[in-house]
């Protein structure tokens, strides 16, 4: 893939998770804002920790204006979610299943798109003819904390193909490409056909990239597979898996790599890998 490419789909994605966010997520943002006194707690304690950051720093004129310059971008460029998903999404989450007695999650990211394709139990999720990649067969059970089956449990699924693209987020993917909505069977278990996706930058020539370059940081996130895994009666789980071995496992960008989501497929001798992976979701509260 051309650098030209690359760098009109870094352009794009931001303003593409822009407009995501605000279609998904708007309905829950007005009910948080809601909540006077909690608004008026959590922005004050943010702002006085700014502040202290500023005093024991001695923060100039020249940095500050440099900030001020800096966040003015972020948003030009459409890449608040970008920078939010990426840097501070994973204490959220780590808050969010502090209680959690199943199975570990972690952040959604910000390339999650609802109404993906709906897919059987035994599946394989829509991809290229051509599609490049290591084929990949996932598979496992979904069950409770108190190991019953949960059936017609969903498992929805995105993910980057092997060039580190995603669908919907980058040009000349089909829209649903490595996009499905699972549906496991009776006794809730599940196997899907993919490719393993490749490990991906995040958008590099915007804002969060000058961050980057000047914090002398990598941008890099190790090849995961999402997931989104909910049944009825049943809190839905956010997970990403990643690869035993991969690159950047040990120095995510996102810091959103757990030991237990961490899968090692092995070899089927036909070229491809396989990896049996089991979900156990908490009573909704």
């Amino acid at each position: 893939m051309s650098d030209t490419t690359l760098k009109a789909t870094a352009a794009a994605s931001g303003a593409s998770a822009t407009d995501r966010f605000r279609t998904d997520k708007a309905t829950a943002t007005a009910r948080a804002v809601a909540d006077t006194e909690r608004v008026n707690t959590l922005a004050t304690e943010l702002i006085s920790a700014v502040h202290d950051v500023i005093r024991q720093n001695q923060v100039t004129y020249e940095e500050y204006n440099a900030l001020k310059s800096w966040l003015i971008s972020v948003g030009e460029d459409g890449e608040w979610p970008l920078f939010l998903d990426v840097w501070i999404e994973h204490v959220v989450e780590e808050v969010a299943g502090a209680e959690r007695k199943g199975s570990k999650g972690t952040i959604e990211g910000p390339y999650y798109v609802p109404g993906a394709p709906g897919l059987p139990s035994v599946s394989t999720l829509p991809m290229r003819e051509d599609e490049a990649g290591t084929p990949l067969l996932f598979q496992g059970q979904v069950t409770g904390v108190s190991g019953e089956p949960l059936s017609g449990a969903l498992l929805e699924m995105w993910q980057a193909d092997d060039a580190g693209l995603y669908a919907q987020f980058a040009p000349g993917i089909p829209q649903w490409n490595l996009r499905g909505a699972v549906t496991a069977d009776d006794e809730g278990r599940f196997a899907v056909r993919t490719i393993q996706p490749a490990p991906y930058q995040i958008p590099t020539d915007g804002s969060c990239g000058k961050l980057i370059a000047a914090a002398g940081w990598h941008p890099w996130r190790p090849a995961h597979l999402h997931l989104k895994v909910s049944a009825p009666g049943h809190e839905t789980l956010t997970a990403q898996l990643y690869f035993h071995g991969g690159e950047h496992v040990e120095d995510d960008v996102a810091s959103a790599v757990k030991p237990e989501l961490v899968i090692d497929p092995r070899p089927t001798g036909d070229g491809g890998r396989q990896v049996t992976y089991d979900f156990v979701l908490d009573p909704a509260s």
